[in-house]
């Protein structure tokens, strides 16, 4: 995947507080819930719900969040297109960390069963 260093950096600067309310109400406009996107966020991060707060609370970056947790063992079998891009090829680990969160946050609003999410099936 092409993607420039400015991209990234964005990517990287950005606050997890600022795109935390979209990706709510994204969700909760399709009739999911806040306790099912917290139980998303958790699987793929493994922080606790006091940590995830604290995280939204403090404005930290992307950069902070994902140094902070510990990404979820199975991440690496979210897969498919987000963004116009196939998340499997994305070569900065940063970016392609957000996107998985982005994918996750895609698939729980379009309805897919928690299991299937989560990759417990």
């Amino acid at each position: 995947m092409n993607r420039t260093y400015d991209h990234d950096e964005r990517i990287a600067k950005m606050t997890f507080a600022f795109v935390y309310p979209h990706i709510l109400a994204k969700v909760e406009k399709k009739g999911r819930t806040k306790e099912e996107l917290h139980q998303v966020i958790k699987w793929l991060t493994g922080f606790t719900e006091k940590t995830l707060q604290k995280y939204i609370k403090d404005e930290v970056t992307f950069e902070q969040f994902f140094q902070q947790a510990k990404l979820n063992p199975k991440a690496h079998l979210i897969t498919g297109v987000i963004c116009g891009y196939r998340v499997e090829e994305i070569e900065n680990p940063l970016t392609q960390k957000v996107r998985y969160l982005d994918k996750l946050v895609d698939e729980l609003a379009k309805g897919r069963k928690m299991e299937k999410i989560l990759r417990t099936e």
